[in-house]
């Protein structure tokens, strides 16, 4: 790689590790809130009479949870991949197919970013039925998850463009 190419991907990469480093807190946070509302809902039922909130509060933990684990694991690139035939390809004709492929998510997520905002806003009318919040805050992680996978595949592009290959960063 060279200088003046490091010196392209090395913000994008900063800027990476930074949502990294927000992510992966609030994905711990809302996995500890989970296990707490889950054993508050065991704990009431058991002891006491059922909390009701607690049932749709571990509903849209885990649709959060899930949206950005799935990011994370995006950004990590451990999403189920099926790469032998691509692996197999001569040197050019592989980075042309994993340009392409790339591009074809970026184009995907980009799509999901603007249906998930015209679905958020279509269903903003909508309130939960125990805490009587607003299902836009629900629905909101699918604009704000496929934005950023959208910056994670960009990012992702851009290094594919540069060097070929995707560089794998050996900071946590």
């Amino acid at each position: 790689m060279t200088t003046a190419t490091q010196s392209l991907l090395k913000p994008l990469k900063r800027i990476e590790r930074g949502l990294d480093a927000i992510l992966q807190p609030v994905v711990f946070a809302a996995m500890a809130a989970l296990i707490g509302v889950i054993t508050l809902q065991i704990v009431s039922r058991v002891l006491f009479s059922a909390v009701g909130w607690t049932e749709e509060v571990s509903r849209f933990l885990l649709v959060w949870i899930t949206f950005l684990a799935g990011t994370l694991a995006f950004q990590r690139g451990r999403h189920i991949a099926v790469t032998f035939a691509v692996d197999a390809l001569p040197v050019r004709v592989r980075q042309a197919a994993r340009i392409a492929a790339t591009l074809a998510v970026l184009a995907f997520l980009v799509a999901l970013v603007v249906i998930g905002y015209r679905y958020m806003q279509v269903q903003s009318f909508q309130k939960s039925a125990s805490l009587r919040l607003s299902m836009t805050y629900v629905y909101a992680v699918i604009p704000l998850t496929a934005a950023l996978m959208s910056w994670y595949a960009l990012v992702d592009l851009l290094e594919l463009l540069v060097d070929g290959e995707r560089v794998e960063d050996s900071a946590p």
